[in-house]
């Protein structure tokens, strides 16, 4: 028999897309061994012809034209890397109807879109596989789908962007300032010169909607997700967290409760010997726990060319499996429940309540009856400095439904005793 040669197309040749190339060559000698199969990329689809030709070894599989790709009857994959919603979207659906099989790293499509794209791979028997959109270089998508499909999950958390991972290790580790900590991130190249979708969460809610749904088998899109990012963080939280044996981290939370499920991206405070307490720098880490596996952690590099890269191939080797064994389609969407998602307002959770007050007498029981008016219990009270007649406290409360949280809050602004809350943070 010959050789079976796969072709595919590649859109985009940008960061991930250079490292799948990349990967995909030095994979040529083993491919046949591993698969049974060659992958050739038969087109590479670019905005700059030129630029893009110092890239690639052979510069007659560059085109601008996705009709070339589309309408070629010989390209059985395509794997989309030019990100972000449109022209993406339709790219993809169009494939999928022309009976091509699509591996991508879009997690902004996938969260928001992810239910039609989908529901189109099933009905035209095709696969859709996108473990490359959360966590880069993590197997974590797969794992849910099928390694731990004998679970019922209750709880995935983890730390999805290394952006934010690797500000908050230089502000714990070295002292240093929200915004010296963001241009070092910035100049190394981990941040973009626009970091909004990192340090305000967004991109880790997408990489949470995603995994929610994967997880719970329920459909959970990006604005389901509660997000708040870490630009209020401060060296002062931060110290105070490590004296009292916290570390703050940006943490993705998607808990199944009786009463829905709980998914939200905010600053957290864990306990300093917890697992995801020592994830640092750049690395990503996602913490499963289900009924039979119990806990289970993912950890490794979240972002970067090749880590991504290494996702991307592993699927575009899955569907070449498929594709030889004649098993196309064998597991798509997998949200076969409904569910609703939970307000932030109906979830409870413990806080760190950095205040300003008054230092005087009574001051400290006037806090304690707002809080206990108003459903919240305190758990433990700090003192740690004091400037003139005001007096920096720190209040730990026990678990409690935000919205008593807030209306203790909203009483406070009242207060003339009360001259700032400058940081609430919740505790894990």
């Amino acid at each position: 028999m010959s050789e079976r040669c796969i072709k595919a197309a590649l859109l985009g040749l940008g960061t991930v897309g250079t490292g799948v190339y990349k990967v995909l060559k030095n994979q040529e000698p083993e491919m046949v061994s591993k698969l049974g199969a060659k992958v050739q990329i038969k087109k590479i689809m670019v905005r700059n012809l030129e630029k893009a030709a110092a890239k690639v070894d052979d510069p007659s599989v560059l085109t601008n034209s996705w009709k070339e790709i589309v309408e070629d009857p010989e390209i059985e994959i395509v794997i989309e890397l030019i990100g972000g919603m449109e022209p993406a979207k339709t790219y993809i659906l169009e494939a999928l109807r022309a009976g091509k099989h699509v591996v991508t790293a879009n997690k902004d499509l996938i969260a928001s879109e992810g239910k039609v794209i989908m529901d189109t791979a099933a009905e035209y028997g095709r696969d859709f596989l996108h473990e490359a959109a959360v966590a880069g270089g993590i197997p974590i998508i797969r794992p849910l789908k099928q390694c731990l499909a004998g679970n019922h999950i209750t709880e995935v958390m983890g730390i999805v962007n290394g952006t934010t991972n690797f500000i908050l290790t230089k502000m714990s580790n070295e002292g240093m300032e929200f915004d010296e900590a963001l241009k070092l991130a910035q100049d190394l190249g981990y941040a973009e010169s626009d970091p909004t979708a990192d340090v305000e969460g967004l991109d880790a809610a997408r990489k949470v909607a995603i995994l929610a749904s994967v997880a719970f088998n329920a459909r959970v899109a990006f604005e389901d997700v509660y997000t708040e990012g870490i630009t209020k963080i401060t060296s002062t939280d931060i110290e105070f967290a490590k004296e009292m044996g916290w570390t703050i981290k940006l943490l993705g939370v998607a808990r199944n409760t009786p009463d829905g499920i709980e998914a939200r991206v905010h600053p957290m405070l864990i306990e300093s010997g917890h697992p995801l307490a020592t994830v640092n720098d750049s690395y990503n880490a996602v913490f499963v726990q289900g009924d039979a596996v119990q806990d289970a952690m993912f950890y490794g590099r979240g972002a970067g060319e090749l880590p991504t890269a290494s996702a991307v191939v592993g699927d575009i080797f899955d569907i070449v499996r498929n594709i030889l064994a004649g098993c196309c389609g064998r597991i798509g969407c997998t949200c076969y429940k409904q569910i609703p998602v939970k307000k932030i307002e109906d979830v409870s959770s413990k806080y760190f309540i950095r205040m300003q007050v008054e230092d005087r007498y009574g001051v400290l029981a006037n806090i304690a009856s707002v809080f206990g008016n108003n459903c919240v219990s305190m758990a433990q009270v700090i003192q740690r400095r004091k400037k003139g007649n005001i007096a920096e406290i720190v209040v730990i409360t026990d678990s409690v439904e935000e919205r008593h949280l807030k209306d203790s809050l909203a009483v406070f602004q009242g207060m003339s005793i009360v001259k700032q809350v400058s940081a609430i943070i919740r505790v894990a």
